[in-house]
């Protein structure tokens, strides 16, 4: 996105006016008061949306694409070797319904055995700042389901052995691909002072992500995405030609970003290059492919798992949440 940002790109036919915002607060933005006309949007957020008549319009650019489940981290007295000993665990997610959560249940469930319904679920958003709270989210029949106290957050929790598994990484500063954003105020270990506590006592679920990496690949063909771009309905409506000439403009985007990222890869990584090169032994030349062709797969799966956990009434076909000039792409 960094290249439409700062005008190096452009969209063929329209100005883009950019909002810099935390995706999750973007979401919130979106889902309850629908403030843009184009926008990154949680795939999750968008199937429940969609199912529920919210006029959406899908585009098929995935921004952002990361092994959800390998970044859990488990607390040493916890007593988990492995994502098998999940069963009976308590698992603290930013929000039930986001897609990072989606994934981790569909993960654990598909290729670990573990159930949903075998895992204590505690989630940090309050319910006036989640994605749910726009789409009417209740937990689903035989869930064990918790939000936890508002005075805390999930790392602390993690940190103190109230819950088991967790996010790790929250609650630590992160750098941004379009720069400084302000606070984000719908996550709230990204708002808070840092956690207290000896992190010592953490451990990552899957010690060799790497590994991890490599299985998930081969078994599945592809990096899970948790975001896309979509356009609102009415503003597709009325100009229809601006939702190919933003793919366009995003496929430009990522091609320029492409050519940048060495350069991006802080000085401060010995091994930035050989990470990268192993990055694409992994995933392939381009671990972020666009259109719908190369992510088949994966949006098939994604639909089955929002049907499978409660969320969708119905299941779409993957080339249904998009206009149909991105069909063939």
């Amino acid at each position: 996105m960094q290249p439409l940002f700062d005008g190096r790109v452009s969209a063929e036919g329209i100005e883009i006016i950019p909002t810099r915002s935390h995706a999750s607060e973007t979401f919130w933005r979106q889902l309850n008061f629908g403030q843009f006309d184009f926008f990154e949007m949680s795939i999750s957020s968008f199937l429940i949306a969609r199912d529920q008549g919210a006029d959406l319009v899908a585009i098929p650019a995935f921004p952002s694409r990361m092994l959800m489940h390998a970044d859990l981290a488990c607390h040493v007295n916890a007593d988990i070797d492995g994502p098998a000993a999940l069963a009976g665990k308590r698992l603290g997610v930013g929000e039930y319904q986001q897609t990072a959560a989606l994934w981790i249940r569909g993960i654990l469930e598909h290729d670990f055995g573990v159930s949903r319904y075998d895992i204590e679920w505690y989630m940090e958003r309050t319910e006036a700042l989640s994605h749910g709270g726009a789409t009417a989210f209740s937990p689903p029949p035989g869930i064990r389901f918790n939000r936890i106290p508002e005075d805390t957050t999930l790392v602390q929790m993690l940190l103190n052995h109230e819950i088991d598994v967790g996010p790790a990484r929250w609650g630590e500063p992160v750098p941004h691909p379009v720069g400084p954003l302000a606070w984000n105020f719908v996550d709230r270990s990204t708002l808070r002072s840092p956690p207290v506590g000896d992190r010592s006592v953490l451990r990552p679920l899957f010690p060799d992500r790497i590994a991890e990496a490599k299985r998930f690949v081969s078994a599945h063909g592809y990096l899970p995405a948790n975001h896309f771009f979509a356009l609102r309905a009415d503003v597709y409506e009325r100009h229809p030609w601006a939702a190919f000439n933003l793919y366009r403009a995003l496929i430009d985007a990522k091609t320029v970003a492409s050519r940048d990222l060495r350069a991006a890869i802080p000085s401060a990584l010995i091994f930035g290059d050989e990470y990268l090169a192993q990055t694409r032994a992994i995933c392939g030349d381009d671990p972020f492919p666009y259109g719908i062709a190369a992510n088949r797969p994966m949006l098939d799966f994604m639909i089955l798992m929002s049907h499978e956990q409660g969320f969708i009434k119905t299941r779409p076909r993957t080339e249904d949440l998009f206009p149909a000039e991105f069909r063939h792409v």
